[in-house]
């Protein structure tokens, strides 16, 4: 798949999604999702982000949960602020990072699956067959 166009005007904004049953923060789930959407390439450099307004609406959050994601992957150097502009995509990210990387941040979350797994004592293959089954299904969906 190739990367998006930034200037590319039909070029659907981002969208962020969220999940209102995770015990994660909102401002977090958002953080993380645009790390992995930009580290995959699915977001590239210049590409400009919804106003905070756009997604506080849309999620039915507060302005101040988007406004503290976004000034978060701004001190990380994922996003950058420009006056009276959209804040976009930092000049540096260009490309998706090397699948090694990608795979780096799926680890944090499959720690957490195993150790939940092995808690509730559930064989290694059920819990991978269930993990494939997940990744197959929303892969289809999404």
């Amino acid at each position: 798949m190739s990367p998006p166009d930034p200037h590319d005007p039909d070029h659907s904004p981002f969208a962020f999604r969220i999940n209102t049953g995770s015990t994660e923060p909102i401002y977090r789930q958002m953080v993380e999702q645009l790390r992995r959407c930009v580290a995959s390439g699915q977001l590239v450099a210049g590409q400009e982000m919804p106003s905070v307004r756009e997604v506080a609406s849309q999620l039915a959050v507060h302005p101040m949960t988007v406004s503290k994601a976004y000034s978060l992957l701004e001190a990380e150097g994922l996003l950058e602020r420009r006056r009276g502009l959209a804040m976009r995509v930092a000049a540096q990210h260009q490309k998706a990072q090397p699948r090694a990387e990608r795979i780096e941040l799926l680890r944090p979350v499959l720690s957490e699956a195993a150790a939940q797994a092995r808690q509730l004592e559930l064989p290694a293959a059920a819990a991978l067959k269930l993990f494939e089954s997940i990744l197959l299904q929303e892969g289809a969906s999404s």
